[in-house]
């Protein structure tokens, strides 16, 4: 027999090459039983000096920043000790956040609009992430950031009209609902592309260094999104480049059909991520406000002092569906969100403050029905401006502007026929 037989025999003796297909461990229908998850005590987790050497951090990857403790009192050394006022401001943030999703997830239901996105469950992460950043930073959120907007006084109004793209949208119907641009806000527009916005953060922070200015980027992104080459080329060039910015995985267990292990859940932390790239890395709570706010303060106040980027990861669940155009009840147990062991941001919040003696359950009960008030007549002044299908909108012409300062010959005569043959196609059309 020769070499090459030889080969294949010894290939025969092996066993059998297979490959593992991540699988959740619950389908519909089934018991949820969460006692895999290590939940460590609020509290237990050590608060390094935001000059420590990155390598330091790096048990915290793999832990869990808690603050809040199960009775609602703050507790260990990341407790960010925030007054009484600011933890006010902060809860009706979030209640204004998830009254303003109940408010258009019905819309999108109605009619009104096409597509809608919730973060119920996840507003703790960008309304204690707004409160921690100075409003000059630079965010570059993904699709459940709203609550930024809101923390950062943003109008409900511009919101409402850029999701119904009517005729008062500031991005002229060019955008789908919810991927908002808020220049005024430092806000950068929401790209449907995931895991574009990290490279772009990451290049802002690197343009405001070189620059000399003191501000600094706060990137967002899904666990699933980890996944796209965008994120590594990301994490390279700010660990290269020592850049400002502050890299925020959102990891809410589930993408729109798909759970957290085929981004890598399986095998370690997402945290953990920050490791191999030998930057600094947080894994926090992401239901717990304060903890929210302590970490993101702490990274933040670490890139200012020229200390590089850091990874935080917010352990979260999402409540809901991921999209108006996802039915979870299809791929998930209907028990996952009552069974999440780190139970709801905005009760937890609550809570802390009524174990304060500075808040009660009438006046929360008081101020969600204020800021669903709030909402709905919001609403109402937007739809004066059109809802979809209603032809309230901006001029046809205006899909052509906005690239040229001076509108190139042959696309005024593009823009010119297809105005005409709208007008022949539909006779009642107007411009």
């Amino acid at each position: 027999m020769g070499e090459g037989g030889a080969a294949d025999n010894r290939r025969g003796n092996r066993p059998a090459l297979s490959l593992h297909v991540p699988e959740p461990r619950f389908r519909p229908g089934d018991t949820v039983d969460y006692s895999h998850l290590a939940i460590p005590a609020a509290g237990a987790q050590p608060r390094p000096d935001e000059t420590v050497a990155a390598s330091e951090t790096f048990p915290l990857c793999t832990d869990l920043i808690r603050v809040l403790d199960d009775t609602g009192k703050a507790v260990g050394p990341w407790n960010p000790s925030l007054d009484a006022e600011t933890l006010r401001r902060m809860l009706r943030a979030m209640a204004l956040t998830r009254a303003f999703d109940d408010r258009m997830h019905r819309a999108q239901r109605q009619g009104k609009t096409s597509f809608y996105m919730k973060c119920t469950g996840e507003e703790a992460i960008s309304i204690a992430s707004a409160f921690a950043l100075d409003h000059e930073d630079m965010v570059f959120p993904s699709y459940r950031q709203q609550g930024i907007l809101i923390a950062r006084g943003y109008p409900l109004l511009e919101m409402i009209n850029q999701i119904y793209s009517n005729r008062a949208d500031k991005l002229k119907g060019r955008q789908l609902p919810i991927m908002y641009s808020a220049r005024s806000h430092n806000f950068f527009t929401i790209s449907g592309n995931l895991a574009t916005q990290y490279p772009q953060a990451v290049g802002w922070a690197m343009a405001s260094a070189s620059r000399g200015d003191s501000r600094i980027a706060s990137a967002y992104l899904g666990e699933g999104s980890t996944a796209e080459g965008d994120f590594h080329s990301a994490l390279t060039f700010a660990a290269v480049y020592n850049a400002p910015v502050l890299f925020n995985v959102v990891n809410n267990q589930w993408a729109i059909s798909s759970f957290s292990g085929f981004a890598g859940a399986e095998r370690t932390t997402f945290a953990a991520r920050a490791i191999g790239y030998g930057i600094a890395g947080l894994r926090v709570d992401g239901n717990d406000a304060l903890a929210v706010y302590a970490a993101v303060r702490w990274a933040a106040d670490r890139a200012r002092l020229n200390l590089g980027p850091t990874l935080i990861e917010h352990f979260t669940y999402r409540a809901e569906a991921h999209s108006t155009s996802d039915d979870p009840a299809a791929y998930r147990s209907a028990q996952e969100r009552e069974e999440w062991p780190l139970g709801d941001p905005v009760m937890r919040l609550k809570q802390h403050l009524i174990a304060l003696g500075e808040w009660s359950e009438e006046r929360q009960e008081a101020m969600d029905r204020e800021v669903a008030e709030l909402v709905k007549a919001v609403q109402k002044d937007a739809e004066k401006n059109g809802i979809l299908g209603h032809g309230l909108h901006h001029p046809f012409h205006t899909m052509f502007e906005d690239v040229f300062e001076e509108l190139p010959w042959h696309l005024e005569e593009q823009a010119e026929q297809a105005i005409r043959e709208r007008r022949i196609k539909w006779p009642e059309w107007k411009e």
